[in-house]
């Protein structure tokens, strides 16, 4: 490829998603600045080819070798950049660990994150899934962002409203998906902080510590000892977290449910409809600590499949089909994965 950028060719992807897929991408090029994009952007060859941007790589499933292009979003940089009577603004680089960038907020007092310490993935990729955890998304604290228009070759800035925020989804599952690459995000955290501990998980790590007004700091603490327990640390066994949003259904469908299934977890939504804990609809049908091949079910949590060996990304395919079947036959719902197959 005749171009000066940094290309490498044949590059494998192993160690930058979170499953621990080993597949290679065609080409491969680390993005440390917008500059580097707009380079791509006017390298005849590259920019023909399909791209795929790559943060912590934790909510992808590589089903095979990439033929196109790997943008590896590796910016840094946080920083407090304004504020007013209400919030503190902060800014940081898409590229930045998203639980480093946490941390960095509780060790400077600014609360409004802790409830998402522990998070995989980067900055970069939050607003994308509209992530979420224990009472809170970002969509509560995401102010705006700035992203890279392959486009245009411009670098939009999009407000909270801009992003089309719903249940882990934003514009850039749709009509920005494979044209923006987020940059930068900036968070309004509040000066009037007030913890969000209504999930009963939370309160009661919180209540066996004895810890009757917790601080933002505390929370952070009680939602990765919560999580450590529930969850397996990438850097030991392959996994992209949870697997599966949980489907949200009628009241109607809700009900009849409940009188089939009178311990089916559910949680009432602002418009009257119901989440399902999709870990429950899995663990009921049995796959709990259950494989398939070098793929499997983890043993402390229905809701995160794991790589047992040296599974591929069909291997993963072929579990999620099989649970999707079973949860859809005993009890009519569809589950969605979380993470992108690619």
């Amino acid at each position: 490829m005749a171009s000066r950028l940094p290309i490498q060719t044949d590059f494998s992807l192993r160690h930058l998603n979170t499953f621990g897929i080993d597949a290679k991408a065609h080409a491969y090029v680390r993005v440390d600045n917008a500059q580097t994009l707009v380079a791509v952007n006017a390298d005849a060859e590259l920019s023909q080819l399909q791209r795929l941007i790559l943060g912590g790589g934790s909510n992808i499933v590589l089903t095979g070798d990439f033929a196109g292009l790997v943008l590896h979003l590796c910016n840094r940089g946080i920083e407090l950049v304004d504020e007013d009577e209400n919030s503190r603004f902060v800014r940081a680089a898409a590229g930045e660990n998203w639980h480093g960038f946490v941390q960095w907020t509780l060790e400077r007092g600014f609360g409004g994150l802790e409830n998402l310490s522990l998070i995989p993935g980067s900055v970069g990729a939050s607003p994308i899934q509209n992530i979420g955890a224990y009472g809170v998304e970002i969509k509560e604290r995401l102010h705006s962002l700035t992203a890279f228009d392959f486009e245009t070759c411009e670098i939009l800035t999009l407000s909270n409203a801009d992003c089309n925020f719903a249940y882990r989804d934003s514009i850039f599952k749709h009509e920005l998906r494979d044209r923006a690459v987020i940059l930068s995000v900036t968070f309004a955290l509040p000066k009037h902080w007030q913890p969000s501990i209504r999930y009963a998980d939370v309160a009661q790590e919180l209540a066996a510590q004895g810890i009757d007004t917790p601080t933002a700091r505390q929370v952070s603490e009680a939602v990765i000892a919560i999580r450590t327990r529930k969850l397996p640390d990438p850097a030991q066994i392959g996994n992209a977290g949870s697997f599966f949003k949980n489907p949200v259904v009628s009241g109607e469908e809700r009900d009849a449910l409940l009188a089939r299934f009178p311990q089916m977890v559910s949680f009432v939504q602002p418009d009257g409809s119901y989440k399902l804990a999709a870990g429950w609809l899995i663990d009921q049908c049995g796959w709990k600590g259950k494989a398939l091949g070098a793929a499997g079910v983890y043993e402390k949590q229905a809701l995160v499949l794991v790589n047992r060996g040296n599974a591929k990304g069909q291997d993963i395919v072929a579990l999620a089909e099989a649970i999707r079947e079973d949860v859809r036959q005993r009890f009519g719902v569809l589950l969605e994965a979380e993470p992108i197959f690619v």
